[in-house]
């Protein structure tokens, strides 16, 4: 499973061919829906047939760290029966991957469906975060993209510490073409997001976040790339109020990138 050049420096991958099932989250679905097309574009493109359920919803994130646990057990029962027969399941969100590895255990255990829990624990080791996906799955760390531009990389909380995801996006990211791909001082920092967080505790959230923007402005970065959309909004939003030419991505839209085809920022 590794990537063949021609003589014309066009990278094709030969991988064998393998089925995957996208669980692109409420939240992509919802406000950052190109994520997914550009998940669609860079799977495809390495030879990965993949399919997507219009009935998905949410893994229940919020309902879980706001206290509905009833509400959130639903959605979780809803995913795992959903997908418990693919191959593989992949998820463009740190923190959705999170919620499924760190908190659907003891929701399972704690409603007391058996049944339910064997079916998750199944189903589990065949989840992925989309970096995950990419190194650990299909063996592939170049995936042929291009985006020539100054880019600097968030690491969200969920991916840094409950993922732990270590260098995987550096690796993806530095192969690249043509990208400047600039660090990022603090990098283990939270941007302040965190849900419900930043509404219920808005001034230390905004304080985080002026924190973290001044670091990612340092860089003089064209792009500030993460694989969390949520933080990527938070950042966004306040690139977005103080005019700053800075711009937020996700790390699939850039992989997704092709000297053809760029990916439209």
């Amino acid at each position: 499973m590794e990537a063949q050049y021609s003589d014309s420096d066009r990278w094709l991958y030969c991988i064998a061919v393998m089925r995957a099932s996208l669980f692109i989250t409420c939240y992509n679905d919802t406000l950052f829906p190109e994520t997914g097309r550009a998940v669609v574009r860079l799977l495809e493109r390495l030879g990965v047939e993949l399919d997507f359920h219009p009935r998905q919803t949410c893994c229940g994130q919020m309902h879980a760290n706001t206290g509905f646990r009833a509400e959130a057990f639903s959605q979780a029962r809803r995913l795992v029966r959903m997908y418990q027969d693919v191959d593989a399941l992949v998820i463009p969100s740190s923190s959705c991957v999170a919620m499924m590895r760190d908190q659907y255990p003891a929701l399972l255990d704690e409603l007391g469906d058996e049944p339910l829990r064997r079916q998750f624990d199944a189903l589990l080791p065949r989840v992925y975060e989309l970096s995950e996906f990419l190194i650990d799955r299909l063996g592939v760390d170049d995936v042929g993209a291009y985006f020539p531009h100054r880019v600097t990389y968030h690491a969200s909380c969920h991916g840094l510490r409950s993922l732990a995801l270590g260098n995987r996006p550096s690796r993806l990211l530095s192969k690249v073409r043509g990208i400047q791909l600039i660090p990022l001082a603090n990098i283990d920092r939270c941007c302040g997001f965190g849900g419900t967080f930043s509404v219920k505790n808005s001034e230390v959230s905004s304080a985080m976040l002026a924190a973290k923007l001044q670091d990612a402005f340092e860089t003089q970065a064209e792009y500030c790339t993460a694989l969390d959309n949520s933080c990527l909004m938070h950042l966004g939003g306040a690139m977005h109020r103080q005019c700053a030419g800075m711009k937020t991505i996700h790390m699939a839209e850039i992989l997704a990138s092709t000297q053809d085809g760029e990916a439209q920022a």
